[in-house]
């Protein structure tokens, strides 16, 4: 039986694909153009450049249809039953604001108003039901909503989490009469307290439960009619994966699954070179995604908002995104100023130089016209050169001129506003979080994230820059590598001092064997399944939450918790926080947090070093000028993964490769690890 397994990531402008086979230790990459809107042609172009599709064994997907659905509101329409009087939580939301001066800027939430239709019931906050839901008032409501086109349906009722009798006794009503599987209540998406995130959460995951699933529905086909029987995945945004089946019903979950897939390849490539704390940069064709890797570690959030308002309560690694990338237009906005992005020229039609029918400059095309981007040999193999003079004539058109610059400086002038932007969004996640950006190295990936490295070490102060082995195809690898997760939550909200050990024993191992079961049913071979627990505590009074993790485990039937576990773990956790405690105050326990994790086994990264026999000489290809700080300055190029190990190249140089391109700026030096990996620092 085949042993191979295919990791693919479809982003805006290019697909990317890792193929490995297990059982060979070989692996093959791709990439190629994304077909936006009908992302199956990519996807199928893809896997099929590594031979036939009936013979891989599995297919692993990092997506980001959900997330350009919520950020584009092209979601599904929305229906949502819900407790009289609570209509309107998703606009009143936390009575915050989009523009923090001023009473101005709107904002409409994915249910129209009209499609929030209210139910008498009520659930207290200790769990007992004051009034009963009735069946045939739901159903009345239900089909009011059919009628006005309702596509999803959303039941979330005050206090669920609670108890979810009232929400249960809704669902089974509503089913009655809603036509197909579109239908959920919060109590089965997030059984937690807070009841603007637990509706906003159900409310986002019915938004996308169509488009998901009509997705996921054409992937399928596709594969089907290729003779695919292996096993089909989608990598969720806390950086496990999950069966098909699962993202169908918790579509929530794979918003920033692209992204979220990318940052366990670099983490996991960065452990292995040595370099514990990282910050990961995702450069791709429409977007700029940055995160926070500390002792190795990647950092989970509980909590993302995607776009203003739309809020999920879902565990997410914690990525900040910008619209900058590859594909991102500049323009000089009304007020004079040179601007870059957030809109993309995506891959159709693309950046100018692409000649494919855009007129307006990109990213890319300032990288071609100061000579960074070889116009020869374009990443993706797909265009056999790019038009340089018209990338130079666009630039000059609506940059230049407005600006009183020419051409070469206006190119700069774009590269140096995206490098700050980018800049500025790796101080986001390091020196407002409190880190110090010194002690950390950048990994580059995308298809353009290494062309900034030099900018990217200088402008905000960080000690070096790691680039992949193959940093085009970064987010592809991680699909291959990562962990099985599912994630639960259930809301427990009592003091530490009232706490009855053995029912949140009891509590937790069921938790931990529902969660495993998902996991065991994904269906992907695993070494071992880990169940790791977590409580969100405060001190009484207080409003927000830290994560307190709990080093306990399931040995025959127990996890052996106690109160004195419980206190001891949730001092260490807000000490670390807070670099203090609040001795004689009550402690919280507001909920408990269970991860199944399956482990994959280990993929070797060893698999990527350089060839034995490379040679400097060898992978050198010439030189050519290239435009550093208002000058040309002759530059040597080099064929990277022709470099071996230990290879030392001074800047300035050009390292290419078929997915990316290195640029090693003047003043820096870059070298070539023991598992291929560039490494670019200030040259001593």
């Amino acid at each position: 039986m085949s042993a191979t397994i295919v990791g693919v990531d479809v982003g805006g402008t290019f697909t990317d694909l890792f193929c490995y086979d297990e059982a060979a230790g070989r692996f093959r990459t791709a990439k190629v153009p994304s077909n936006r809107g009908d992302e199956a042609v990519g996807f199928l172009e893809g896997l099929k450049s590594f031979g036939p599709v009936a013979q891989l064994a599995s297919v692993v997907h990092g997506t980001t249809v959900g997330t350009n659905a919520l950020l584009e509101r092209k979601g599904a329409k929305v229906g949502l039953v819900t407790t009289r009087g609570f209509r309107d939580v998703l606009e009143m939301r936390r009575r915050d604001r989009l523009h923090t001066w001023g009473l101005w800027g709107d904002f409409l939430p994915v249910v129209d108003r009209d499609m929030r239709l209210e139910v008498s019931e009520r659930t207290l906050a200790d769990g007992s039901i004051r009034q009963a839901v009735d069946a045939a008032e739901v159903q009345a409501a239900v089909r009011q909503l059919i009628a006005q086109g309702a596509e999803a349906l959303a039941i979330v009722f005050i206090n669920a989490y609670a108890n979810p009798a009232n929400e249960q006794a809704a669902l089974d009503a509503a089913r009655a009469v809603w036509p197909g599987e579109t239908i959920a209540c919060s109590t089965q998406i997030l059984p937690e307290i807070r009841e603007f995130e637990r509706t906003s959460t159900t409310a986002l995951n019915a938004y996308l439960q169509p488009v998901v699933g009509s997705y996921l529905g054409k992937l399928d086909k596709a594969l089907a009619g290729e003779g695919f029987t292996g096993q089909f995945h989608i990598v969720q945004s806390n950086g496990g994966v999950m069966s098909t089946a699962t993202a169908r019903r918790l579509p929530v979950r794979t918003a920033l699954s692209g992204p979220a897939a990318g940052v366990i390849a670099a983490a996991a490539i960065a452990r292995e070179a040595g370099f514990p704390d990282v910050i990961t940069g995702d450069l791709g064709g429409t977007s700029f995604d940055v995160s926070l890797v500390v002792g190795g570690g990647t950092a989970l959030a509980a909590q993302t908002t995607i776009d203003f308002g739309l809020v999920i309560r879902t565990p997410m690694i914690e990525i900040s995104t910008i619209g900058a990338g590859g594909g991102s237009i500049a323009h000089v906005d009304a007020g004079g100023l040179l601007q870059v992005g957030p809109e993309s020229a995506g891959s159709r039609p693309g950046p100018v130089c692409y000649g494919q029918g855009n007129t307006r400059p990109t990213l890319t095309d300032a990288n071609v016209v100061l000579g960074r981007i070889n116009a020869e040999r374009p990443i993706g193999g797909k265009l056999a050169r790019l038009d340089v003079e018209a990338a130079k004539s666009a630039i000059l058109e609506h940059v230049g001129r407005p600006l009183g610059l020419d051409a070469m400086a206006a190119a700069e002038a774009i590269l140096r506003v995206a490098n700050a932007r980018m800049a500025g969004a790796i101080r986001l996640v390091s020196i407002e979080r409190g880190h110090d950006p010194s002690r950390f190295a950048v990994v580059p990936f995308g298809g353009g994230g290494a062309l900034h490295t030099g900018a990217l070490i200088r402008e905000v102060g960080l000690k070096a820059a790691l680039v992949p082995r193959f940093p085009g195809v970064t987010s592809a690898l991680g699909c291959v590598i990562a962990d099985i997760r599912h994630d639960q939550v259930q809301t427990v909200n009592l003091t530490l001092d009232a706490l009855d050990e053995a029912a949140l024993d009891r509590r937790m191992v069921a938790e931990a064997a529902a969660a495993r079961a998902v996991v065991e049913a994904a269906g992907l071979a695993v070494e071992r399944i880990d169940t790791v627990f977590e409580l969100d505590m405060h001190y009484a009074g207080q409003t927000h939450t830290v994560a307190v993790p709990l080093p306990v485990e399931v040995r025959d039937g127990s996890t052996g918790l106690s109160r004195a576990i419980v206190r001891e773990a949730f001092e260490r956790a807000y000490q670390t926080s807070f670099s203090r405690l609040l001795p004689g105050l009550g402690v919280r326990i507001v909920n408990l947090r269970t991860a199944a994790i399956g482990r994959r086994p280990r993929f070797d990264l060893g698999l990527l070093k350089p060839e034995p026999g490379a040679s400097i000489e060898a992978a050198r290809r010439g030189s050519r000028p290239v435009w550093f700080e208002g000058a040309w300055h002759d530059t040597a190029i080099y064929a990277r993964l022709e470099l071996p190990e230990g290879a030392t190249i001074p800047g300035p140089a050009i390292l290419e490769q078929p997915d990316a391109t290195t640029v090693v700026d003047p003043g820096l030096v870059a070298r070539v690890d023991h598992l291929g990996n560039i490494i670019v620092e200030r040259a001593a």
